[in-house]
């Protein structure tokens, strides 16, 4: 006996759910594939094109193949089926690309720039299937829609309407919800067990054998996911302990712990360090140290009890507090930091609990833009190659901060560079001496760092000497020696261009280039701090 088909309307209906559950698995996995990457390779505008523009190439092809294909087989079995392995190559890809991604983060800690590359495009390679399928969709579903060609354009206007509203859903969800609370694995296990459902209850509705036989899908997702998605998401630094991990909105987020009780934050690909806590130990001869020296720019003799209250935008997990903290016991601090997860972070494993710091979970522009307050200092450590925010390199920003500061104020900038490129740097100078009397440049020893210092007062680079010879007997230490090294540091500062403003700021195409070159010319893939 035969199995009695659905009704028109229920074909219509059933039609236009998984249409749009196909729009939305389409955008989340796009969305999720970058956080997927992003724990290897970072989220720069690289990676972003190479995701963006892979996945448009097999949406081009499964919109071509999905026509032809509804062409030669208008059924809804086939087309059933047709979701039902789109959704099981969907949520095949992380586990697929987990033992991929530790090969490639294993490259990464190694410099094996070959093998790098290499484990990037494979992962890449993973979406091509899935992808295309989903393509397939739409124009799929518009034939088997299709009953009347005078009826064509509402037909088509109504199927892509439909899958766009998955696409909104499939754009926000991922972002706001899914990764923050499951992680990027389960999301795209979220998106895809949802589409799978779709698609075994639609072919069963028209071919209840055809359903049993695609029903080891789910076991199979399941069954690989109770393997495969084991913590860590990616596995620490050889030698090093893993104390905490988290996916945020913004990044992977990673404390680990070597053998000496050092502990260093990492994010996304962790090739940067940006906070180091230990338990007997303040100073560690790295950047943050050298925002301690930025106020004694000033004209001598800049006393420590001149120092009133000071901003960091880029707070990470309070490194630059802490020392703060040591250096001038109860200085009001606000720390500026866009992700709550790294905070988080902070609390938890490295000791950010200065009581004079005052935390704000915002973007570094506007959050400095809501408070009242002036300061003796504002620092900026929200700068690592390949991950530059322009909007904090503007001449209007450098406007905005200059307005915040105390009359002797200064702004302290940690910027990225390699050995032989300085372009960011220079573009940076040329644009803060619009705003700034005089801009100080320091290298940071051992690292592919550079500090400038800009000052409300017209200032020499002598002064700091000055200073630190100036410091009276009872100055901590620790400031001592930033000072020290900060003299140590100090090279000819160079502006040039482009001037950065808020309608043209070319920073990514600066830093990009950068990059690029860095790595044809054989250098080593590490911006560190």
């Amino acid at each position: 006996m035969s199995q009695p088909l659905p009704s028109a309307q229920t074909q219509h209906r059933f039609l236009y759910l998984a249409v749009f559950a196909a729009g939305m698995t389409t955008l989340g996995v796009e969305f999720a594939a970058s956080r997927l990457l992003g724990s290897i390779y970072g989220s720069s505008n690289i990676v972003w094109a190479n995701i963006i523009g892979l996945i448009l190439i097999y949406l081009t092809i499964g919109y071509f193949v999905g026509g032809r294909w509804a062409d030669r087989s208008p059924h809804y079995t086939t087309f059933y089926q047709l979701i039902a392995w789109a959704a099981f190559l969907s949520g095949s890809v992380p586990l697929v690309a987990h033992p991929i991604l530790t090969a490639a983060a294993r490259a990464v800690q190694d410099f094996d720039a070959a093998l790098t590359v290499g484990s990037f495009v494979s992962v890449l390679v993973l979406f091509s299937a899935p992808i295309t399928l989903l393509g397939c969709v739409s124009p799929f579903s518009i034939r088997l829609a299709l009953s009347d060609v005078q009826k064509a354009g509402g037909v088509s206007g109504r199927m892509y309407a439909i899958s766009t509203l998955g696409s909104i859903i499939g754009t926000f969800s991922p972002v706001l919800l899914l990764i923050p609370q499951l992680g990027t694995a389960r999301t795209f296990l979220f998106f895809a067990g949802a589409l799978l459902v779709v698609g075994l209850t639609g072919l069963a509705l028209h071919d209840r054998r055809a359903a049993l036989r695609l029903a080891w899908m789910p076991l199979v997702l399941i069954a690989g996911a109770i393997v495969a998605l084991r913590p860590p998401i990616r596995p620490a630094p050889e030698g090093m302990t893993l104390l905490f991990e988290d996916e945020s909105a913004y990044n992977l987020i990673q404390v680990v712990e070597d053998g000496n009780g050092y502990r260093y934050l990492l994010l996304n690909e962790g090739q940067g360090v940006h906070s180091q806590w230990h338990p007997d130990q303040l100073y560690y001869r790295r950047t943050w140290g050298f925002f301690l020296a930025g106020p004694y720019f000033n004209a001598p003799p800049y006393a420590p009890d001149r120092m009133e209250r000071i901003a960091i935008i880029g707070l990470a997990a309070g490194t630059i507090a802490r020392q703060h903290e040591a250096v001038y016991p109860g200085l009001p601090m606000d720390g500026i930091e866009i992700d709550p997860g790294i905070i988080e972070a902070g609390r938890r494993t490295m000791g950010m609990t200065q009581p004079g710091l005052h935390i704000i979970a915002e973007d570094g522009r506007f959050a400095l833009n809501r408070l009242d307050h002036t300061y003796t200092m504002i620092g900026i450590d929200a700068y690592r190659v390949p991950y530059v925010p322009w909007h904090l390199t503007t001449v209007e920003f450098f406007e905005e901060a200059r307005a915040r500061l105390d009359e002797d104020g200064v702004l302290i900038m940690n910027v990225g560079r390699t050995s032989a490129d300085r372009r960011l740097i220079e573009a940076l100078t040329g644009t803060l001496y619009q705003v700034f009397p005089s801009v100080h440049t320091l290298d940071v020893p051992n690292s592919y760092n550079t500090i400038l210092v800009a000052t409300v007062q017209p200032t020499a680079s002598e002064n700091l000497a000055a200073n630190l010879a100036a410091l009276p007997s009872d100055a901590h230490p620790i400031l001592r020696e930033a000072l020290a090294d900060a003299v140590g540091a100090i090279r000819p500062t160079v502006a040039g261009n482009p001037i950065l403003t808020d309608d043209h700021a070319p920073v990514e195409s600066i830093v990009d280039s950068m990059v690029i070159e860095f790595l044809l010319g054989g250098g080593l893939n590490e911006f560190t701090q």
